[in-house]
């Protein structure tokens, strides 16, 4: 090996090491923090169970909007080239540069009691603001752009034949994307969906500004881990925190494993019936 060549591999192998230690550290140090007994008993307080149940429910449907609303508009944007494309994808970019806690003024300034449709709102006897409602529109504002600029690479890089041959064998265009865009792009799919879900699971900042901290309301755990080191409960703290990491880190593994064990055979499928109908075509 070449002096040069030797150099290159230590530096990339020390900023490899540097940078998984910087990421795996904070995580590490708070498990060692928290005693295990500490951690299960944390788990069956009241109050920590009523803001798990309160995450899981309201990330899930914040994920569950951003998918139904995302994926159709992630196709559009990556497999035409309309007008105003790179406009488009730099607006659904934004609340990745936003402040979390710009991003809750924004949402109380627009959807709150004296925002811009805040009168409507009351008009037809709608509150959003400290409500449940405005946890999950707060937890979908921010983990969007996890999954829709995941999703438009995903799509980008599916074959244009296979699309082609599908609308060629007489398929529309709601059938190629059901039956050739969804599955062949189902593992960046995945990926994105764990990504918005686990930042959706640890948003605080948007969250609080636009929903508060209201117990059994919109205490979220982050919200509760927060409260509890405000208050000088620094192992109450650490203890929801492990919880928290332990939730997230499930979740980003078990959605990744079981969106794409759900969607292999459909692909499969989809590759055979597009290449069959390519070389008939040819």
């Amino acid at each position: 090996m070449r002096p040069s060549d030797r150099l290159a591999a230590v530096g990339t192998g020390v900023a490899t090491a540097v940078l998984i230690g910087f990421v795996v550290l904070p995580v590490v140090a708070i498990f060692a923090r928290v005693p295990p007994g500490r951690l299960v008993a944390q788990v069956h307080a009241p109050a920590v169970l009523q803001a798990l149940r309160l995450s899981l429910k309201t990330s899930g449907i914040a994920v569950a909007l951003i998918l139904l609303i995302g994926t159709p508009a992630a196709y559009l944007l990556g497999t035409r080239r309309i007008p105003g494309r790179l406009f488009l994808l730099t607006l659904l970019e934004l609340p990745l540069v936003l402040p979390p806690a710009v991003a809750g003024i924004g949402l109380y300034a627009a959807f709150g009691r004296l925002g811009l449709l805040g009168g409507s709102l009351r008009a037809v006897g709608v509150q959003i603001s400290f409500t449940q409602i405005a946890v999950v529109m707060a937890l979908a504002f921010v983990a969007m752009p996890f999954y829709v600029r995941q999703a438009v690479a995903s799509f980008e890089s599916v074959d244009p034949v296979l699309l082609g041959a599908s609308r060629t064998l007489g398929a529309g265009a709601a059938a190629t994307f059901f039956r050739v865009g969804i599955p062949v792009a189902a593992p960046g799919l995945s990926a994105g969906a764990a990504l918005a879900w686990a930042r959706a699971l640890g948003e605080f900042g948007a969250t609080i500004v636009f929903a508060g901290s209201l117990a059994g309301r919109t205490r979220t755990l982050p919200l509760l881990a927060y409260l509890n080191f405000s208050q000088g409960d620094v192992t109450g703290a650490l203890a929801v925190a492990a919880l928290l990491v332990a939730v997230s880190a499930g979740l980003l593994v078990g959605v990744r494993v079981l969106l794409r064990t759900w969607t292999e055979e459909e692909r499969g499928l989809a590759w055979n019936r597009s290449s069959a109908s390519t070389s008939a075509t040819i």
